[in-house]
């Protein structure tokens, strides 16, 4: 292929690229998972992971990716037939509905417009009219759409209702947003490994309430693999139920130290500056965003031009100027491509994201000024 690019830049909202330090971590000689040499590491991680999550409560890791993590949120603290409103405002969204539909809950399905926020009252009018909903479940970061739900507002209204458990999935917002577990009383938060954390694929996070670990008394769905208490037991002795991923927990317990060094509000600072840079230089260049309320700070979706399929903007990034972005997904295949600015990211990665954009717009005929976008970015990112 001509002009085949030699260099590549990962700017997809997950996988995310992996920082060096945690890969040189990651490269060590493994150690037995049952070893003394190996409980420091997870004592360590289980430090890091409630400093991270903001809880008091532990914060259990699975072998597996995000989905996993909300699997394990249904399949452990309900039973069929129970009732819980599904917050769908994106593909994620319905994967909620079909997670808790394939264990036999009765999802009671809020439909949001993608692009668009849910309204807290929706959600409280229903909670109202039903005493017996037994959860609320929704997408911090709608990473199809690029779009956040207010976790705060929300929390605070499920509270009222103590027989409701509040699940939040958090996989692509986890980092990028400051996300207080315990103080807002959030009773499930689900995370994963490759996004925020700038990790390979392979772990699951999910911190759980006391709240909720009472309702998990009562589940009776089957749990073998992903059995949360089982995990529970088991991490309280620096151990996990079945054979731990030892270089990708040594890998997480260096993510979370550089994390730390950072500072956990300079990192919500750095994925804020990012994320508005990305929009200023996005709008600059007069395409249109997405999401029309609440953009994450994770993720931009973006209008394709008309009569430029979006999935040809995303190809064109990634076959010739070696740039991995991501296209639409479901209903919004073909009319947006999506930019992360997430995990090890940082100010010239939007530089150099911005700029193939341009320049792929510029080859597909759309009339535009190569370098507007990034001098509108530039002007933020020097802040």
């Amino acid at each position: 292929m001509a002009n085949k690019p030699l260099k590549k830049l990962l700017l997809a909202p997950g996988p995310t690229p992996v920082s060096p330090l945690a890969l040189q971590a990651m490269s060590l000689p493994i150690i037995h998972h049952r070893s003394a040499d190996f409980k420091p590491v997870l004592q360590s991680v289980r430090d890091g992971l409630k400093w991270l999550f903001q809880t008091k409560n532990e914060v259990i890791v699975l072998t597996s990716t995000g989905t996993g993590g909300m699997v394990s949120a249904v399949n452990n603290f309900f039973n069929s037939g129970d009732k819980v409103i599904v917050i769908d405002g994106g593909k994620f969204g319905e994967r909620w509905t079909e997670i808790c539909q394939s264990y036999g809950l009765n999802a009671d399905v809020i439909k949001v417009e993608w692009g668009y926020t849910i309204k807290i009252e929706e959600v409280e009018k229903r909670l109202k009219a039903d005493p017996n909903i037994k959860g609320v479940l929704v997408q911090a970061t709608e990473t199809s759409t690029g779009v956040n739900h207010d976790v705060e507002k929300l929390a605070k209204l499920i509270k009222n209702y103590e027989n409701t458990l509040f699940i939040v999935d958090a996989v692509s917002s986890l980092v990028a947003h400051d996300l207080k577990t315990d103080e807002w009383g959030v009773d499930i938060m689900v995370s994963g490994s490759q996004k925020g954390l700038a990790l390979p694929p392979g772990l699951a996070f999910i911190a759980v309430s006391e709240k909720a670990w009472k309702k998990a008394e009562t589940s009776k769905l089957p749990h073998f693999y992903f059995n949360l208490k089982a995990e529970l037991k088991n991490i309280k002795e620096n151990q996990t139920n079945f054979t731990s991923p030892v270089s990708l927990l040594i890998g997480l317990n260096e993510a979370i130290k550089q994390l730390k060094e950072e500072g956990l509000e300079n990192v919500f600072k750095r994925h804020e500056r990012l994320a508005n840079a990305t929009r200023a230089g996005i709008v600059a260049m007069g395409l249109k965003l997405y999401a029309k309320e609440m953009p994450s700070n994770s993720v931009t979706a973006i209008c394709a031009p008309d009569g430029i399929d979006g999935q040809e903007i995303y190809k064109i990034l990634r076959d010739k100027y070696g740039i991995t972005t991501a296209g639409g997904q479901g209903k919004a295949k073909g009319k947006i491509f999506r930019i992360a600015h997430l995990g090890y990211a940082d100010t010239f990665d939007i530089i150099s994201g911005l700029a193939a954009i341009e320049m792929t717009l510029k080859g597909l005929g759309h009339p535009i000024t190569l370098g507007k976008g990034i001098a509108a970015a530039e002007e933020i990112l020097m802040k």
